[in-house]
């Protein structure tokens, strides 16, 4: 197990809460890689360091610390330039990992199918690309361990070529399995079943809510990121009718731009989805935060005007636990318990109802934006 010292710069434009939710955060990241985490070191200034990310005198507080701690690890709460890293990496003993860094290390862990693997490699290759020095890098050099898992437990010495070979070798595979996808989503076209995917913040719920409506399992944990691979099932409706239930994988903030175009294949169930439901933690200390994160990331995509149910999880973990649809067209469901389930599945039914007479006469459906969302609190 890794001993990790946390560090973050808090610019005085940031506000203290979401900073130190977004530490949090990382401290959960961390657990989630593997690591423990130790200490928490925080800088504020009016802007970030060039050369260091931090003011070159918190440098020699941040080595100290991590002597004192028995830190292997120092975990920095963004992402740093290529120079900073190098910087940073000169100066301390201990490995130093950004958190997009972090981030892809925990999807190589997660990847379990060909095609997951394939994306998260191709996320590391871009990122490791402009963060080769001189002629190559030996990958050994970097030890393993957090941060290096997946493509970077290679020990062979890599140059740029052979990185960008690599990288076109991974584009060619992926663009077989979007047109795989593609093949898929027209077959249900033919049967005239819609598909509704759930998206959402890591950690919300949309796994256990996926399990509750499909009557299925899979594989699900406390820690973050717990699916990735791709997953679609049919789902029997309250009108008796069916749709197929996608899920994919959870965002987060600071979402790494590596990761949304490598996933660009698998997030297309999103993009080409009659419906979303959007999960969210109802517990989450910052849930107008994890919704603004997941519509950030759904308009990266050009999904942000697609038909939308928010669907607000965990409700049985509230003082009074009340399940079942509410005037303002919400509906308070538990995905553990299964209360409101019924009704989520009739809001389900009514929406793509809706969306289908919309279609019809051609215009676009009641959910094309977030002032017309339909709310599903689960």
């Amino acid at each position: 197990m890794y001993r990790a010292v946390l560090i973050g710069l808090r610019l005085k434009n940031v506000r203290r809460s979401d900073f130190i939710l977004s530490m949090d955060e990382l401290a959960g990241l961390a657990n989630t890689s593997g690591a423990t985490p130790a200490v928490q070191i925080i800088q504020e200034r009016e802007r970030i360091d060039p050369a260091y990310y931090f003011g070159r005198g918190k440098l020699e507080e941040i080595a100290h610390v991590c002597a004192a701690e028995g830190a292997s690890l120092l975990l920095v709460n963004d992402s740093l330039s290529p120079a900073q890293t190098r910087n940073l990496q000169d100066r301390f003993e201990c490995k130093v990992v950004d958190r997009t860094q972090l981030i892809l290390d925990i999807f190589a862990q997660r990847a379990r199918t060909q095609e997951g693997k394939l994306q998260v490699e191709l996320a590391q290759l871009n990122y490791l690309l402009p963060r080769l020095t001189g002629k190559g890098i030996e990958l050994s050099r970097l030890g393993g361990g957090i941060g290096t898992r997946g493509p970077g437990e290679m020990k062979l010495e890599v140059d740029r070529r052979r990185i960008r070979e690599r990288i076109h070798k991974i584009g060619d595979a992926i663009d077989r399995v979007r047109n795989t996808r593609s093949l898929h989503r027209r077959h249900r076209e033919r049967q005239r079943v819609s598909t509704v995917a759930l998206v959402g913040y890591t950690n919300a719920g949309k796994s256990t809510l996926f399990e509750k409506l499909t009557h299925t399992a899979t594989f699900r944990s406390a820690k973050l990121f717990s699916t990735l691979d791709p997953l679609c099932r049919r789902v029997r409706l309250a009108d008796g009718k069916s749709c197929y239930l996608s899920d994919t994988v959870g965002f987060i903030r600071k979402l790494p731009v590596e990761l949304v175009a490598a996933f660009r294949a698998t997030l297309e169930e999103v993009v080409n989805a009659q419906l979303l439901l959007h999960v969210c933690d109802v517990t989450s200390d910052d849930l107008d935060g994890d919704i603004r994160a997941v519509e950030t990331v759904l308009a990266e995509l050009g999904a942000a005007r697609r038909s939308t149910i928010m669907v607000y999880n965990k409700v049985d973990r509230l003082p009074d636990g009340a399940a079942g649809r509410r005037p303002d067209g919400s509906v308070r469901v538990s995905a553990l318990t299964g209360a409101g389930i019924a009704d989520l599945l009739s809001a389900i039914s009514q929406r793509l109802g809706m969306e289908l007479s919309a279609g019809r006469s051609g215009l676009e459906g009641p959910g094309g934006g977030a002032a017309a969302r339909l709310e599903v609190v689960n």
